[in-house]
């Protein structure tokens, strides 16, 4: 079943959204709020975003923006605003398609199931699809993780810390952006969340925790993954 995260602020609209698409054999989740999507996005990984530009805290295109740089979910844009220029704006920010309201509910769900067929035959380019160390294998089409040929079970926001740092491998990654990218920005200053969730993964990948030879620290800086 296609997993949905309807992005929008109108309780009315987001109700007729629900009954339309779970009658069509949808799974839905709604955010009323940019925040509230971009943390959703990073626990449940949808397999296609709904999102209108128009949102009380963040606008859409940063919304667009935050989730390119850690997610290829498919995003398509349900919007009131009309102009090329915004529609231009939104698809360069990282969006699939882009829907102006009002609009069918036929069409819509046409361009879900469209969205969602390009995403499953997509496949990462330009970059590596598996990691493999001494220890420990990272499959990130398969979103599997392997120690010693054993499957490692890993939560959700789990793997989307890991994968944040696996694409960007030797590379340090200050906290604010893995923050941002994996628990949204509401937040705000809470590292203790990467100190947690870096010591969770370590356990489960890491041969020797106390002395990570891929999941590294550097205080005061940010994280990296090393090979």
């Amino acid at each position: 079943m296609t997993r949905v995260l309807v992005v929008e602020d109108e309780p009315q609209l987001v109700r007729a959204l629900e009954i339309s698409l779970r009658a069509r054999r949808y799974e839905v989740e709604a955010a009323p709020d940019g925040a509230t999507a971009l943390r959703l996005a990073a626990d449940d990984a949808p397999d296609v975003v709904l999102l209108d530009l128009g949102l009380p805290d963040i606008d859409g295109l940063e919304v667009i923006r935050r989730l390119r740089g850690w997610s290829r979910v498919p995003i398509v844009v349900v919007s009131a605003r009309r102009t090329s220029e915004e529609k231009v704006r939104a698809l360069d920010a990282g969006a699939d398609d882009y829907l102006t309201k009002p609009y069918g509910m036929d069409e819509l769900v046409a361009r879900l199931r469209a969205a969602a067929r390009r995403a499953e035959r997509a496949t990462p380019t330009g970059d590596v699809c598996r990691i493999v160390t001494e220890s420990f294998t990272v499959d990130l089409l398969a979103k599997r993780v392997a120690r010693y040929g054993n499957d490692v079970r890993l939560t959700p926001t789990e793997w989307h810390l890991l994968e944040a740092l696996v694409r960007r491998r030797g590379r340090l990654v200050g906290p604010e952006e893995l923050l941002r990218e994996v628990w949204g920005e509401s937040s705000g200053e809470q590292t203790n969340y990467l100190r947690v969730y870096m010591a969770r993964l370590r356990r489960k990948l890491e041969r020797d925790p106390a002395h990570p030879r891929h999941l590294i620290t550097f205080p005061g800086m940010g994280y990296r993954f090393d090979l």
